[in-house]
């Protein structure tokens, strides 16, 4: 184990004896370059301790901490012209001075009570590891030697990660997790049994939730640095230091490792070292660093070799691949993920940069009505979902139960017994070790074996014919709801016998399906069944409350809404429901995602309200935008289908989460109107920069390739789209608010002017 002396002697390099540097000797003796961002971050702290969340967004408290952080930093100076070295208590001094001399009186005092506050927690913390009764103990290391535990660093861990946090306990971290230790355990058990102590706090005080996730980022820390023989340990603080080496070293171990691309190693590693932000790393709650730890982090024989914000780092440079200027897009691209105000999907963070860059969040695919196409769609399924990708199943065209096989003069078994298989598929295939495969079937309504599909999940019956690990999803047109409202009758069929029903759809399908049913009450159709409507439905809904499935989704807003309808029918959406892509035989079609964390978007104004901030979500969805485009060129495709339709029609899902969390900040009730009118607001705010963002990259790029005649090339824009829902449907079935903030006008003339990179832009991801 490192000693503390050996610690400080590192510590103290050629850099912190330059002439003209200032020093600064930290409470456990360890000297440490002057850091001026470390002053103005404990006076913003202070701060928000008085004026509370509303001061993080105002430009009159940044203003008046860049200005005391620059006048102590100027004292300073003057004091030791020729550089020197500074006491931390010396420095936190000044900066009571400094709040006291501006007036900011009840800062001042803020900042007084929370050193007096961690002062008494230092104390509390050494009376209490030297007041417990301990046996003398020893720690098993991992090269099997033995040693006493070290109760000073555990103190120190424990203080660091109870550090700014209110109403944590840190002595009684420490006294529990004493309690769950004994003679001989292993000192990576030590570390566990910090995290599991602080979690169990969690139910008490949601703030150690931040606690368990510093102490497992200790543990983290401890076991990267230690694989690139930089440290055994280190404290947050000390991370300033050790991120760009563990940077500079991981990028190439993990290409000798085959686990990252070689074109990584085409980066100035250096640069993008430099601008990794440590700090970042207490933003994590425990079970999203431990989501990231287990599942997301890349590793060799279990041990992680990615640090947070180097697994920032490297899915932006995977997404910057091909940019002119790669080092500054992926510098950019890091500042957007790394701070939380965008997210890309679970496939992009899992691979890229790696040397399999699936990087698409899911496929939809349309399964043929013959053996070899059904098979060869579910091996297709299980290639995709080998490089994480969900899927999307459209069985509409597959005949039912009971229909005539002209090949062998039989009978098909219908549409459940495949459904089984790609089930089980689905298990057998997980998606890169990481979670298990993912898949949902969409059955259109008038599928003769509806009533059987809308059973799939049930825990009761025959479990040959159940589907236990599937999504299901109900395909739905609109004449079947008007027939539930009207209480009338519903004809099912089996498609094979009404072969174009799937293709078509609005007042067109409604024409032809009602032809399909005189012809079966004239006795030319035979096999069909006759239901009441809202039997149907009210067993859809029987089946959703009691297993979660089917879900809900309509064929006709879908398709008659859709910017693509001369390019194809939409026949489903995707594995969650969120994107409405057309596909065919020929075309696998892909969703590429991403949510901009819309709670990240609020801002104080001088007066103290808390607004969407245009501007900021503007620059995220620019950035955003760009990062899902590069996704499409960059993307490992694992089937020609997906790659044809993908490169064809350049379809993006730019969605948004945290909207609910934007209500608290807001003070708004869920179900109240003004919450309702932010869903507008914002909604309509993040529509019209997607859009513009997608129109500038055409002009920078190009436009995708089957734009010509598509409805953007219309001048006809998703807000616009509702008119012709309610021509097709009917103006009694379309309710809706119209009005708009932005001026469209102008950005629908730009479209049909420069086109769109992408066919579709927006769509909300889970």
């Amino acid at each position: 184990m490192t000693t503390s002396i050996e610690t400080q002697s590192k510590a103290v390099n050629q850099d912190l004896l330059a002439p003209g540097q200032l020093r600064v000797i930290k409470r456990n003796g360890q000297v440490v370059s002057f850091d001026q961002t470390k002053i103005a971050e404990a006076i913003k702290k202070a701060f928000f301790a008085v004026e509370g969340d509303s001061a993080k967004h105002s430009s009159s408290v940044n203003n008046t901490v860049d200005k005391l952080a620059i006048t102590i930093m100027e004292t300073f100076q003057r004091r030791l012209p020729s550089g020197g070295t500074l006491h931390i208590e010396e420095i936190q001094d000044q900066v009571e001075l400094a709040l006291m001399r501006d007036g900011a009186h009840k800062v001042a005092r803020a900042y007084v009570l929370y050193r007096e506050e961690r002062s008494q927690q230092r104390q509390a913390l050494k009376a209490a590891a030297s007041e417990t009764s301990l046996p003398q103990f020893n720690v098993q290391t991992a090269d099997q030697g033995l040693q006493p535990l070290d109760i000073n660093r555990l103190t120190t861990i424990i203080a660091e990660a109870c550090q700014d946090l209110g109403d944590v306990n840190p002595v009684a971290v420490l006294q529990a997790t004493l309690k769950a230790l004994y003679d001989g355990v292993h000192e990576k058990d030590v570390a566990q049994s910090l995290v599991m102590t602080a979690r169990t706090m969690v139910e008490e005080e949601p703030n150690y939730s931040y606690v368990t996730a510093r102490l497992l980022l200790d543990s983290l820390r401890s076991e990267t640095l230690s694989y690139f023989d930089i440290a055994k340990t280190s404290t947050q603080k000390e991370m300033s230091q050790h991120y760009p080496e563990v940077f500079a070293k991981y990028i190439p171990e993990a290409i000798r490792l085959e686990r990252l691309s070689p074109e990584l190693a085409t980066f100035d590693l250096e640069m993008l070292g430099a601008a990794l932000k440590p700090e970042r790393d207490l933003q994590f709650t425990y079970l999203g660093l431990q989501t990231l730890y287990d599942r997301y982090f890349i590793h060799e024989k279990e041990t992680r070799l990615e640090l947070p914000q180097v697994f920032f780092m490297r899915v932006a440079m995977g997404l910057a691949l091909n940019e002119d200027d790669k080092n500054l897009r992926a510098i950019e691209f890091y500042e957007l993920l790394s701070s939380f105000d965008y997210m890309c999907s679970t496939p992009t963070l899992f691979n890229s940069g790696t040397l399999r860059s699936q990087l698409s969040s899911c496929y939809l695919t349309t399964i043929p009505d013959d053996l070899l196409g059904i098979y060869g769609a579910i091996k297709d399924n299980a290639m995709l979902s080998k490089w994480a990708g969900g899927l999307g199943n459209d069985w509409t065209p597959v005949r039912a139960l009971g229909a005539h096989i002209h090949g062998t003069n039989g009978q098909s078994q219908g549409v459940v017994p495949f459904l089984k298989v790609v089930n089980d598929t689905a298990v057998a295939v997980n998606q890169g070790g990481k979670r298990k495969g993912a898949v949902c079937a969409y059955l259109e309504t008038w599928h003769l074996d509806i009533e059987e599909f809308l059973e799939l999940r049930k825990n009761t019956g025959d479990d040959r014919r159940r589907t236990h690990d599937m999504n299901t999803a109900n395909w739905i047109p609109d004449l079947f709801m008007k027939r539930v409202f009207n209480d009338q009758h519903w004809t099912l069929f089996s498609p094979n016998d009404t072969p174009d029903l799937h293709e078509i759809f609005g007042k067109t399908f409604e024409e032809r399906y009602e032809a399909y049913e005189k012809a079966a009450e004239e006795g030319k159709i035979k096999l069909y069944k006759r239901v009441n409507a809202r039997d149907i439905w009210r067993k859809m809904l029987s089946m959703l409350f009691e297993t979660g499935h089917p879900w809900l989704t309509f064929k006709d807003p879908c398709n008659i809404r859709s910017p693509q309808q001369h390019a194809g029918v939409v026949h489903s959406s995707n594995l969650c429901t969120e994107i409405t892509l057309n596909t065919s035989e020929d075309e696998i079609a892909v969703c590429n995602l991403g949510s901009v964390n819309l709670s990240q978007h609020l801002r104080v104004t001088e007066t103290g309200l808390v607004e969407l901030d245009d501007a900021k979500v503007k620059k995220t969805v620019t950035t955003a935008i760009r990062m899902l485009d590069n996704v499409i060129d960059i993307n490992y495709y694992a089937v020609e289908q997906a790659r044809k339709s993908n490169l064809r029609h350049r379809p993006i899902g730019m969605g948004l989460m945290g909207f609910q969390d934007c209500l608290y900040k807001l003070g708004l009730p869920y179900g109240s109107n003004q919450a309702v009118d932010f869903a507008d607001l914002s909604m309509e705010t993040i529509s019209y920069y997607a859009i513009q963002a997608s129109n500038q990259l055409a002009q920078e790029r190009g436009q995708y390739e089957s734009y010509e005649g598509s409805l953007w090339s219309q001048g006809i824009l998703p807000i616009d789209s509702i008119a012709k829902l309610a021509e097709e449907r009917g103006s009694d079935y379309v309710d809706m608010d119209n009005s708009s903030t932005k001026d469209w006008d102008k950005l629908r003339k730009d479209v049909v002017k420069h086109g769109m990179r992408n066919s579709n832009v927006m769509a909300i991801a889970p």
